[in-house]
């Protein structure tokens, strides 16, 4: 006889849209109290437009809460160990709970496996989308936590998973933005500051792709690539490190 809860129902019915999530939460230490907390985490907004019967809501709210939640657990963590001025734990802040940081936690957990995604968003597995469709999820991930569990075994997860990655970015200044860093370098060694030149622009107006070249006076140092002239500087500049041996 067929149960009377739909929530039950769901649960237990067999169907090609569900995921198993038990592996999910044995790998990462969890264990949920309302799976569908959990995997509405993972549900993005594309493949809603697919399934529009599907049980469940994106996970836009769940990201909305995560993200604050995130923000003061690592801030009370940064105020509660560290001693510094307030706009250096601004900087390592925003350097633990960027979009790049919080897609890699997000690969290490193995979201990318478990998420709802439509089939065109499925098959770009390493475009810039997905780097935030995976960090927005931690944070939907942060959010669904909260609710199921609270506030202490929130802080507990995130000091596991995201906490550790400090110690790294403070001893490779990964805090400060790599413009900023290779001018700070470029002036202390040479005393030169360097620039920028857009060397192509490709694309429609919608869809730009610059290439960008960063200089010490004449000489091109690295080139860098990106969908706007700010974003193709900054990998310049990330790539003139390297080139240099200043990173």
């Amino acid at each position: 006889m067929a149960s009377s809860d739909p929530v039950r129902r769901f649960l237990l019915a067999p169907s090609s849209t569900m995921k198993n999530l038990n592996k999910f939460e044995e790998k990462n230490e969890l264990k949920f109290n309302d799976l569908n907390l959990l995997r509405q985490a993972l549900v993005h907004r594309s493949y809603l437009n697919e399934n529009p019967d599907f049980e469940l809501d994106h996970n836009e709210r769940l990201e909305f809460l995560g993200d604050a939640v995130l923000e003061l657990i690592v801030t009370q963590y940064l105020y509660n160990n560290y001693p510094n001025p307030e706009g250096e734990l601004t900087n390592w802040r925003a350097s633990l709970v960027n979009a790049k940081m919080l897609a890699k936690i997000a690969k290490g957990l193995d979201i990318d496996s478990y998420l709802y995604l439509s089939r065109g968003e499925s098959k770009d597995g390493n475009s810039k989308a997905r780097e935030y469709i995976l960090a927005n999820a931690f944070e939907a991930l942060i959010g669904a936590l909260y609710l199921d569990q609270g506030y202490d075994q929130t802080k507990n997860f995130i000091a596991k998973k995201l906490l550790p990655e400090l110690p790294y970015i403070l001893e490779n200044q990964l805090y400060k933005d790599p413009k900023s860093l290779f001018q700070e370098i470029a002036q202390e060694k040479i005393g030169i500051t360097p620039h920028y030149e857009v060397l192509e622009e490709t694309g429609p107006d919608h869809s730009r792709h610059f290439v960008v070249g960063i200089y010490i006076e004449k000489e091109l140092i690295a080139k860098g690539e990106g969908s706007s002239k700010q974003e193709a500087q900054e990998q310049a500049a990330r790539a003139g490190l390297v080139a240099k041996g200043w990173k």
